[in-house]
This record gives C-alpha cells, structure tokens and sequence, in this order.
C-alpha cells in the first residue's frame, strides 16, 4: 500500500468499503467523473482538507492515504551519531596521557583539509555524511594539537566548532555547548579563533533562552576582533565582526528589543557592503544578503511577521541569495515558513518549507525545529497534500 499512489488507495479503499463511486462521490458531494479521476491520477489531491473528507467517509485516518505507514526518516540515525559524538566528547586520552589506542599524529595540513571537507559536507546540509565525520574528526584534530600545539590549535577550533554547530542543528544545545566551550578554551588568546568560536557560542546561548547574555557576549567579541577603522577592514575581520553582530540582534529580538536588533542589523550591513556577496570567510557566509535574511529571522523573533515577508521578499530577489550555502538558504526559509505561518497564509508556509526541503532535505529530515513548523503547517486543512505526505513519511504531525 505505501508504494500505491494517493489516487490508487483511495480506490483501495473505496472498494474494501464496498462503495460504488457514485455512491462514494454521492457521500463527497462531488460528481462520479471527479472520483474517477482522483482514482486514476487525472486529478490531484491538492488540499489536505479534501483528504480529510475522503479519508472520513471512508472511515479511515487521513495518515493512510499519505502512507503515515511509513517508517520515521532519519530519527535513529541521528540519535545514533549524535551518541557517537557525545563519546567522542567523552574521551580524555590526551589530558591523561593515554593516545596509544589512537595511532600517529595527522599531519596539520592534512587536518585542515579534513575540517574543510567536513564544513563544506555541513554546508550542503549532508548532515548524516557529517555525522559520521564528526566523532574520528574529533579525536584526530585533538591528538593533532597534542603533537603540535601551536599549529594543531586552528584545526582543534574548527573540529569543535563544526560539533557545535552540528549539534545545534539536531536540537541537542546542551552537548553543543560542551564543544563550544571547549573550542573557545582552545581559540583563548587568538582573538581571530575566539571571534569564530563565539558565533557557535552565540546559537547555543540563544537555543537556551539565554538572550541577554548572548547578546553581550556576542557584542564583546565584535568589537574585539573589529578593526580600529571599518573603511580600512579587511573582508575576513569585517565578515567576522559583522557575523557577531547579527548574533547579538537575533539576541536582542529574541529578547523583545527590536530597536537594540535594528541598530546592530544597521550596523552589520554597513560591514556586509564592504565585504559584498558571495565570499564565506571563516564559514560565515557574510555580507548584505545575510544581513537581510537576519533581518526577517529578527522580525520573525520580535512577532513582525508581515514586515518579515517583506524583507524576504527583497533578500531572495538579491542575486547573493543563490550564492549562499544550501544549509544557510535552508535554515532561513524555515524562519519564513513561520511568518507565514503567524499571518495565516499556510499555502506560501508550505511553498516555502517545500523550498526548503528541495534544498537540502536534511534541514527538514534531522532538525527538530523544522519538524515541528513541519507538523504546524501539515495540521492545516488548507495546506497541499504533499506537505502532509512529507510530515507522514517524517512521521510527524
């Protein structure tokens, strides 16, 4: 049945409720040509509530014409991973002067290569792919730093930061939080490395509620890494500072200022000129796209859902928009799919998340907070069904 096509079951249906499609149309209040052609494929079954109809005449749940039959997708893989990693993070061979278990050092420059691959893997939202990744990641990047201290401590950094920032993906701030302290122990007295390790620290300091302080730790590490004069910045510092501050404006929104995270955006922007689209120094993907889909994550935050609509609409139409990374794109869309979802426009909430998930499926696969908008807009009656296809095979809802 859950290979059968939506047309094809409720014919199944039908027939095991002995109805002739007359009789079943009749019950519908619809004509037997539209039973015939739902039942053939000629006509789509676009709107979740139709299915709700069908699905009550034929005195079954909706979740068996969009196959809710279907196995979870992705959930024990990412509690598995996410185990693996926590292990990981558990080991203290190195500070107890036990590596013999872990092999030879790697060279730097073949742990830089590794980072790399990792982030660009995380960038393309193949998060099972850096799942698998993080855990040997982790242990190599450490025994790396302890053979070459001064060298290793780049890679170390970014093998934690990329932990951090997978673990916040998955809903997991907790353990994040772990990776992110430990990256920025490892980062203290590079003001460059601290700058980088603060943006995962920012994430998971607002994944707790905890906006104030987020926003001033983020403030404090702008301004330390931003250069004395802004005209005479560099693209990598301006990039960085002006990711910061688009940290501490989500802050200051998810704490209700929405003037503090209007300033900062401002701020931001005018470093985002400077740098332009489609660089990505230090895995931030800065510059005035990203400052304008921050913008709409900071009207989502501070309630402004109709203003959020139309700074979406300005930042798609950038042609930076295409340049980012397909988890950027990905996440962002999922912040609109709440605007929508707080004006009640669930068919543009749906276009969007269907977007989304074109993009980089795993955004919608393995991030709780996706699955849960995910559900929101599958529950209205007006939503396609192929949103409520999509919650059923995730099995959410």
């Amino acid at each position: 049945m859950e290979l059968l096509p939506v047309g094809r079951r409720v014919a199944y249906w039908r027939a095991r409720r002995k109805l002739s499609q007359q009789v079943f149309a009749d019950r519908l209040g619809k004509s037997k040509s539209w039973v015939d052609k739902v039942e053939r494929g000629v006509r789509a079954l676009d709107r979740l509530s139709t299915l709700q109809e069908i699905a009550r005449v034929l005195r079954i749940d909706t979740a068996v014409l969009v196959g809710r039959d279907v196995a979870p997708v992705g959930s024990a893989g990412r509690v598995e991973g996410v185990d693996r990693i926590r292990a990981a993070l558990s080991r203290y061979d190195i500070p107890l002067g036990k590596p013999a278990d872990c092999g030879l050092a790697v060279p730097v420059d073949r742990m830089l290569r590794d980072v790399a691959y990792a982030w660009t893997a995380f960038q393309y939202a193949r998060y099972p792919q850096v799942l698998d990744l993080v855990p040997d990641l982790l242990t190599r990047a450490q025994r790396t730093h302890a053979d070459t201290p001064v060298s290793g401590r780049v890679p170390l950094v970014e093998a934690y930061r990329i932990t951090a920032a997978l673990l916040i993906k998955l809903g997991d701030a907790e353990l994040a939080w772990l990776a992110v302290d430990r990256a920025m122990l490892a980062a203290t007295g590079d003001r460059e490395l601290v700058a980088a390790a603060a943006v995962q620290l920012g994430q998971v300091l607002r994944a707790f509620g905890r906006a104030r302080e987020a926003k001033s730790v983020m403030l404090a590490a702008a301004y330390r890494i931003a250069p004395p004069v802004i005209e005479h910045g560099v693209p990598a510092e301006l990039s960085m500072c002006g990711t910061l501050l688009i940290q501490a404006a989500l802050a200051a929104a998810q704490d209700g200022n929405e003037a503090t995270a209007g300033e900062l955006l401002d701020e931001a922007a005018g470093m985002g000129e400077r740098v332009g689209d489609g660089r990505d120094h230090h895995r931030t993907g800065f510059g005035p796209t990203a400052v304008d889909l921050a913008r709409v994550a900071a009207a989502v935050e501070v309630g402004d859902a109709r203003g959020a609509i139309v700074w979406h609409e300005k930042a798609t139409s950038r042609a930076g928009w295409r340049w980012l990374p397909a988890e950027h794109r990905a996440a962002y869309l999922l912040d609109v799919a709440r605007a929508y979802l707080n004006v009640g426009d669930a068919g543009n909430a749906a276009r969007v998340l269907t977007e989304a998930e074109r993009t980089a499926p795993a955004e919608i696969t393995y991030r709780p907070v996706a699955r849960d908008v995910l559900a929101e807009v599958a529950r209205d009656p007006r939503a396609p069904t192929t949103i409520a296809q999509l919650a059923a095979t995730l099995g959410v809802g």
